[in-house]
């Protein structure tokens, strides 16, 4: 029988566990203030989380929600295939690259998160993940008003000149606030809102819509707009029964949002909609199709699009624009990073996932007119997120709650249908037994479950927090010691070629040379490994010949792979 008390434990897991996962980084003690803390934290909740439905809901779902389990067993895998087949480092494969650490690891966590939700039943269980929303929201309008009115508290390098919010990027905060937008709006509409919220969350919306436009990210006002349509679509179809009002209404919304994408392509009235980063996330898509299509049924390996993006671009994109220079280790389309990391098979699950939602929210919009703001809310806010992923990065601040709202769109769908439809599962006497002999609670294994999230997601942010520590002491032998491989000190490329640099501005070449060439060792696809090789004075002949071939073959259609 499916068991409540567990749910009040995963409710209360979620509500402090997705909230704290978006607004938790450190400044002090890490060179990357945001990507491992996050997955730090959400290790710990997506265990937690996790732990306590297998240990009490799993059996009574699994008859109502086969294929979503199928599906996420199916996806990690495909992962697991991604990172088997690899010819990226292990590591690299297991905890991501340096700045997005969205590597197995991330979407073995993100998957629980999940299959997780498939045990909330509660309305005032889908209320506390909206809470959590709204409340992770509220901080980040605060933290963004103050950053705007008075300058920044943290101590971080703000190359972009805008507001980051708890994600440390223009986009990532616009994004997740039009997210957030709709949320409030859900309940804005409901006619069942007190008018005190109603007002105040009001004024907190059009804030964060200010800070929208203050962050100059054109995705955030993008998301935003998809957020006011879909909201806008409940409201007419269920306060104006009149279904021909829906109908014009999806025409006209429709209409826009065709005229929207002709704009960004440079045609139609909208043209002003069009930025060059269009044309950019173009030349990646591009590069990422074609790692998919290259590698069909494996990917080029989990969070290993950068090794890639060199050798997988076009002539025009190498050549003209973004240009030789331009690198990214992102397609900036979730979907397509999927495709470039595990080919068809992580491709076709993480898709699945999606129409498994969409099909879930059908149904509950087809059986019902009647104003819900919570399935709204969670609806709008699932939609937004998708939007986000098409056109950007998969952050795990961001990426947590898109994962959780698809489990949630999927558990919504059966804890609304009619009583009549729901087969009522009859305890056995053996299960019944068992149910009595269980003296183990929920939140124990909610213990244990941060507690082995915690140790599966740490070594990313150990190893960061070692190799701040290690520069700051200005101590050759300490960086050396950082760069020695460990459980809780997982190698990275990126580290390995800036130790290298450091070494040569020191005037130390052999701990230099010897570090760049631990480095092409570590990863032979690593760019910047064999750069940094060359560029050593006291680097052989041989070496640097076998630099230069290599980095010829990492860059094939850049004319000259030693310009500056």
């Amino acid at each position: 029988m499916f068991n409540k008390a567990a749910e009040k434990t995963s409710a209360l897991v979620l509500l402090i566990g997705a909230p704290f996962t978006t607004l938790f980084l450190t400044t002090q003690a890490v060179t990357d203030p945001v990507n491992a803390t996050k997955l730090f934290i959400a290790g710990g909740f997506g265990f937690a989380f996790i732990f306590v439905f297998l240990g009490f809901n799993a059996r009574a779902t699994y008859a109502n929600f086969k294929v979503y389990l199928l599906t996420s067993i199916l996806f990690l895998l495909a992962a697991l295939n991604a990172v088997i087949s690899s010819a990226a480092p292990l590591t690299q494969n297991l905890y991501g690259s340096y700045g997005r650490n969205t590597g197995f690891v991330a979407y073995v966590i993100l998957a629980s998160v999940g299959v997780g939700t498939l045990g909330l039943r509660e309305q005032s269980s889908f209320r506390k993940l909206i809470i959590g929303l709204q409340f992770a929201g509220v901080i980040n309008v605060l933290y963004c008003a103050w950053v705007i009115a008075f300058g920044d508290f943290l101590s971080w390098n703000n190359p972009y000149g805008n507001i980051l919010g708890f994600f440390g990027n223009p986009n990532f905060i616009s994004s997740f606030l039009g997210i957030f937008i709709a949320s409030l709006l859900a309940f804005i509409a409901d006619k069942k809102s007190s008018w005190r919220y109603r007002a105040i969350a009001a004024v907190i919306a059009l804030v964060a819509f200010y800070e929208i436009v203050d962050s100059s990210a054109v995705q955030g006002i993008v998301v935003t707009a998809g957020g006011i349509a879909i909201v806008g679509f409940f409201v007419i179809r269920s306060y104006i029964k009149q279904n021909v009002f829906t109908y014009l209404y999806v025409l006209a919304v429709s209409g826009v949002g065709v005229l929207a994408i002709l704009g960004a392509l440079q045609k139609g009235p909208l043209t002003f909609i069009y930025k060059t980063s269009v044309s950019l996330r173009g030349a990646y898509w591009n590069a990422g199709t074609t790692m998919g299509l290259d590698h069909p049924l494996t990917g080029v390996g989990m969070d290993s699009y950068g090794d890639w993006y060199r050798r997988a671009r076009s002539e025009y994109a190498a050549t003209v624009l973004p240009g030789p220079k331009t690198f990214t280790n992102a397609s900036h389309n979730v979907v397509i990073d999927f495709f470039a990391y595990g080919g068809w098979p992580l491709l076709l699950t993480y898709v699945g996932f999606l129409v498994l939602a969409a099909i879930a929210a059908v149904r509950v919009i087809a059986r019902t007119r009647t104003y819900d703001a919570i399935f709204v809310a969670i609806f709008a806010a699932w939609a937004c997120y998708i939007t986000q992923a098409i056109i950007s990065i998969n952050q795990i601040g961001l990426a947590i709650w898109g994962w959780l709202l698809t489990g949630a769109l999927v558990a919504y769908e059966y804890a609304t249908r009619p009583k009549s439809s729901i087969a009522q599962p009859v305890a056995t006497k053996g299960a019944r037994k068992s149910a009595k002999a269980n003296v183990i609670s929920p939140q124990l294994v909610a213990g244990i479950g941060v507690v082995v999230g915690l140790l599966m997601a740490v070594p990313p942010l150990s190893a960061d927090m070692k190799w701040r520590s290690a520069l700051d002491s200005k101590d050759a032998n300490k960086v050396m010691a950082a760069l020695e491989p460990g459980y809780l000190s997982p190698s990275d490329s990126q580290r390995f070629a800036q130790a290298v640099q450091l070494f040569a501005s020191s005037n130390l070449m052999e701990q230099a040379r010897d570090t760049a060439l631990k480095g092409v060792e570590y990863n032979p696809d690593y760019f910047d490994a064999w750069r940094v090789l060359y560029s050593l004075s006291n680097s052989t002949d041989a070496e640097k010949a076998q630099a230069l071939e290599n980095m010829k073959r990492l860059d094939p259609r850049n004319p000259d792979v030693l310009a500056p």
